[in-house]
Formats: structure tokens, C-alpha cells, sequence
């Protein structure tokens, strides 16, 4: 007797899709991923249902594809240019141009060494914090 499918949570199969929860609910809502429902109304998502979006995802260039997401826990990446490069010691500053935004980060001089980091260069900013502030604009 052939195994069951395996059935995966919505927030499993975010996870897997390199996806936030909010998109594959949304999906679900309006149809977008076939589910099925436990009986108490919960939905499952199967390896079946997932395969044409990772094979879709699968044959994007390297820095569109959402793969990058699946090896990272953060999901808060911002894809943009290095506008500068500045090594002082053992820390550097680097710049990434995100849209009109800058977003500045410090790191070791032996990260930007081992990434290989100059400007020009297409990054992610990955951005990790308990605490997101927010200003209001008059």
C-alpha cells in the first residue's frame, strides 16, 4: 500500500515556498493553491499542489528566485546595489541603495572580504530586529 501524501500547514508551506504567511493565505482565499481540509476546517497543503511554484521558481536567474529565502531565516530582504565600501580595522560600513533609500550596515572587514563585496555589486539587505520603529510624515 503506496504512503500517504504528506500534508504540510499553511505556515509549513510558506516556509518551504520561501512565501510569508499572509501570501499563501491569500492564496488559499482566493485559489490560487489547492488545499484540503482537516475536519476541523483547517487547511493542509500537499507536496503535489507545491511542486509547479517551486519548479517555477526553480527556473528564475539566481536573484529572482525565492530559493535564497528558503536558506535564510529572515524574511525581511531589501534587494538593492552597494553605493560604498569603507573597511576601517575590523569593521566596514556598506551602503545599499534600495530604491531611492539607503540602508547602511556594519559587518566585519572579513565579511566583506569573504563576500567579496565592491560597488556596483546586486545584495540583499537582510534585516533581522525585535524592534521596528515608525515615524509619521505631516
Amino acid at each position: 500500500m503506496p504512503s500517504p501524501t504528506p500534508l504540510f500547514t499553511p505556515r509549513e508551506a510558506a516556509h518551504m515556498l520561501g512565501i510569508s504567511y499572509p501570501t499563501i493565505k491569500q492564496w488559499i482565499l482566493s485559489g490560487k493553491l489547492k488545499t484540503v481540509q482537516t475536519p476541523g476546517g483547517h487547511h493542509r497543503i500537499s507536496a503535489t499542489a507545491m511542486k509547479p511554484f517551486l519548479a517555477k521558481d526553480a527556473a528564475k536567474p539566481e536573484t529572482e528566485s525565492r530559493e535564497r529565502f528558503r536558506r535564510v531565516s529572515g524574511r525581511n530582504q531589501l534587494i538593492g546595489r552597494v553605493v560604498s565600501v569603507r573597511v576601517e580595522g575590523l569593521m566596514a560600513q556598506v551602503v545599499v541603495a534600495v530604491g531611492e533609500q539607503e540602508v547602511s550596515s556594519i559587518i566585519t572587514a572579513d565579511a566583506v572580504r569573504e563576500l567579496g563585496l565592491k560597488k556596483g555589486d546586486q545584495v540583499a539587505a537582510l534585516v533581522k530586529s525585535t524592534d521596528v520603529m515608525i515615524e509619521r510624515f505631516e
